[in-house]
């Protein structure tokens, strides 16, 4: 099994700054992608930033610019900073990551879910 421990998250005003962060651990061979989504109250969960093996990373229309992703393969930990942030930022993030574990199965395991509130 494979768990996510997430930590970072809280209330902020708009326009300014937080970061989380994301550590695997368990029964893990190798990770294909780190990623984060969110999802806001009445919403699906719609992904934020993901950084797949190699360096690429996808970013959502609505962050680009603001957040970055970036992920320490050693550690096996994802971070997310959060720039710049708005209102509409505000739901709960979860942690995503996909790989294969030593029985060469692979695996797409979720975070717990971090609330994230953007309010003056």
């Amino acid at each position: 099994q494979v768990q996510l421990e997430e930590s970072g998250g809280g209330l902020v005003q708009p326009g300014g700054s937080l970061s989380l962060s994301c550590t695997a651990s368990g029964s893990i061979f190798s990770i294909n992608a780190m990623g984060w989504y969110r999802q806001a109250p009445g919403k699906e969960r719609e992904l934020v930033a993901r950084a797949v093996t190699y360096g690429s990373t996808d970013y959502a229309d609505s962050v680009k610019g603001r957040f970055t992703i970036s992920r320490d393969n050693a550690l096996k930990t994802v971070y997310l900073q959060m720039n710049s942030l708005k209102p509409e930022d505000t739901a709960v993030y979860y942690c995503n990551v996909v790989g294969y574990d030593y029985t060469y199965r692979s695996f797409d395991s979720w975070g717990q879910g971090t609330q994230i509130t953007v309010s003056s």
